[in-house]
């Protein structure tokens, strides 16, 4: 289905005179939703908060100009999480609407509550990265009328659509899950970026939405099966600690956490993490498209080398004093092991799907430039977060360290890229190598080592 459509404008001229109705339609809603929220939760809103508030009305109004999908997506969302709420509310406990209702209305029990959301979410992600894979390797239908881009056919557009629709469930699972921590107890409530289930999240609709972006922008859904593997990945993740650790349980923020820093530098944070995963994941799939034809297959160096971390996973996880951990990791091994498997024999009906080598070389280093200056202001503002909780805007914490060693291997990317023009083959494995840094710093941490962090280890 096309991807794009006429506005209705009125006039010519300036930027506003060429809004449609649309348009200002939308920009009404978020403006009255804004009002909405204020006027009932303005009271539980300190200084900073009303400012975020008012300050996300300008910012959701521009991206829905911009980038015509979010006002739909929006939208949708909006309705959703206000139907929860209003299911919710129905009947009242001592703090509020009573959480119960999540196993007793039909429409909380099974799609609105938060993790009923979140859970459709991982099984759509799921489901786009495999339609995404189908599409990628059948037939192509030069041409195909009504695709965003030429070639397009049936299972990659169910993959696209797929994943809207996941990126749309996960954000409503997010709102609500941030509306029944505030129903538990008045000092529990928080916006839920706080632990690595709820980060996760964040990760898996924030790097969808902006591979989505990557894919309306350049015409083509060939990349989304490169690029959601990694939101697939995330999802495995989830599902393991959600399971294992039952880390769905909304729990009390500890006391470094309980800081309005924490509403602008988490998201920011993944921002990059999520560009820098998608820049990864369109360098692999690079190295595939230029290695098409190698018959040696210990030149097949990015194939064996995710082989090699994905083997290494299962090893990672595998004391778990509950016992479960071992066999998931085991089985989460063996089917990344046929993922691997399966593009290692189909690598040259891969490449001939791919884009051009520009192509994939614009949108890496597009997604670093983004994810850098995110990332950049999520460090400056991790600082000013360090120093209100510690009493230091540096203190060489394990997770400050890494993060440091992140910027600077993007920011040394960055460079050689626009000083010495870095393209190809290096700039692609050197991507790569980010991934692996910047996974170490967001969950290596975590695992092996101790500091001020230590409260988000697993």
């Amino acid at each position: 289905m096309n991807t794009t459509t006429a506005p209705l404008t009125i006039g010519h001229g300036g930027f506003l005179a060429r809004r449609s109705a649309y348009d200002w339609l939308f920009a009404l809603l978020v403006a009255a939703g804004a009002g909405y929220g204020f006027q009932r939760y303005g009271a539980s809103m300190d200084f900073y908060e009303t400012w975020i508030l008012a300050g996300t009305v300008p910012s959701l109004i521009g991206m829905g100009w911009f980038w015509g999908r979010v006002r739909g997506l929006s939208l949708a969302v909006g309705a959703a999480t206000l139907l929860a709420v209003a299911l919710y509310s129905r009947t009242a406990d001592g703090f509020g609407a009573d959480l119960a209702a999540a196993d007793k209305v039909f429409l909380l029990k099974y799609f609105l509550s938060s993790q009923s959301a979140i859970l459709w979410a991982c099984l759509l992600f799921f489901m786009s990265t495999a339609f995404y894979w189908i599409g990628l390797l059948a037939s192509v239908r030069p041409g195909s009328a009504g695709s965003a881009a030429s070639g397009d056919n049936a299972a990659l557009q169910l993959g696209s659509g797929m994943a809207w629709t996941a990126v749309a469930l996960a954000i409503i699972g997010s709102l609500v899950r941030w509306y029944e921590s505030h129903q538990i107890a008045p000092d529990i409530g928080h916006i839920p970026v706080s632990n690595l289930y709820e980060v996760f999240v964040l990760f898996c609709w924030l790097t969808t939405l902006f591979y989505l972006y990557y894919e309306q922008h350049y015409r083509t859904r060939a990349l989304g099966a490169f690029a959601m593997l990694i939101v697939s990945a995330a999802v495995g993740f989830l599902l393991w600690y959600t399971l294992v650790r039952e880390a769905h349980e909304i729990q009390p923020l500890v006391p470094a956490l309980q800081s309005w820093w924490m509403k602008l530098h988490v998201p920011a944070n993944f921002i990059g993490y999520g560009t820098f995963a998608i820049a990864a994941m369109v360098a692999f799939a690079y190295l595939i498209k230029q290695q098409a034809d190698e018959h040696k297959w210990w030149k097949l160096a990015p194939l064996w080398a995710l082989g090699v971390v994905l083997a290494f996973e299962p090893f990672v996880f595998r004391k778990d004093p509950t016992g479960g951990s071992s066999s998931y990791w085991i089985v989460y091994f063996g089917i990344s092991a046929l993922i691997v498997a399966a593009i290692l024999m189909a690598r040259r009906r891969i490449a001939d799907r791919l884009p051009d080598f520009e192509i994939l070389d614009d949108v890496m280093y597009k997604a670093i430039a983004v994810g850098f200056a995110f990332f950049t202001i999520a460090t400056i503002l991790g600082a000013f977060w360090a120093a209100e909780a510690w009493g230091g805007y540096w203190s060489w914490d394990p997770k400050e360290t890494w993060a440091l060693i992140v910027w600077l291997n993007y920011a040394a990317w960055l460079h050689m890229r626009l000083m010495k023009g870095l393209r190809g083959t290096v700039a692609a494995w050197w991507a790569l190598v980010g991934l692996v840094i910047t996974t170490f710093a967001f969950l290596g941490v975590n695992m092996f080592l101790s500091g001020l962090h230590s409260y988000g280890e697993l």
